[in-house]
């Protein structure tokens, strides 16, 4: 049987929300273990990257069961949730691509008054004070806050600008080829879900 038959599609999106379901235990793992070693304190952070996780395991699992099975409602609702996580993750990768150094600034200062936690956490791994200015007489994470007269810290704005760019083309890029196999996905769902079975009876309906 040439590719492109009943076998060959079942297989192809068996295959791809077998790779879901790696890329989702990833994601919960990692964000377990930044927890567990103390390297995230932000109760918001791990549990977003532990929801995104699930909700991807969840959405891979509906798509394997159906392809397993060729049922045709599982297989339905996975094109249609797996559609509408396309159109989302699609716009954010191209608004990350194409966000200029003013909106990155804003979106980050917007990110840095959200949450103590986040704040404690970036000045502890990038060694800086504050976001646009360092306030000697408060507190901060970073070791070199405690030895300000051999070391001086600089802002975190400053240090986080060098790599903004970078990270967010990375996330961008990562995110648009998630997204086209999103697309690959719901093709092959609706192509599966018209095939027949040869194995089963020729005059049943789909």
């Amino acid at each position: 049987m040439v590719c492109g038959g009943f076998v060959c599609t079942k297989n192809s999106l068996s295959a791809l929300n077998v790779l879901y379901v790696m890329v989702s235990l990833l994601l919960i793992g990692v964000a377990a273990w930044g927890k567990w070693f103390g390297m995230v304190s932000s109760i918001r952070v791990v549990a977003g990257v532990i929801g995104v996780g699930i909700f991807l395991f969840l959405v891979a699992f509906v798509g394997l069961c159906g392809a397993l099975r060729h049922h045709q409602v599982l297989l339905f609702f996975y094109m249609i949730i797996l559609f509408l996580v396309f159109v989302v993750q699609f716009s954010v990768s191209c608004a990350c691509l194409t966000l200029n150094k003013d909106q990155q600034d804003h979106l980050l200062e917007i990110g840095w008054n959200k949450s103590e936690a986040t704040q404690k956490d970036v000045e502890k791994t990038l060694n800086c004070c504050g976001f646009s200015h360092v306030n000697n007489n408060g507190t901060c994470a970073a070791s070199c806050f405690q030895h300000q007269s051999s070391q001086p810290c600089k802002t975190c704005s400053a240090t986080i600008q060098q790599y903004a760019g970078e990270v967010l083309q990375f996330v961008g890029g990562i995110g648009l080829f998630f997204s086209f196999t999103e697309i690959l996905g719901v093709w092959l769902a609706h192509r599966y879900r018209n095939l027949k079975d040869p194995r089963s009876n020729p005059g049943a309906f789909l």
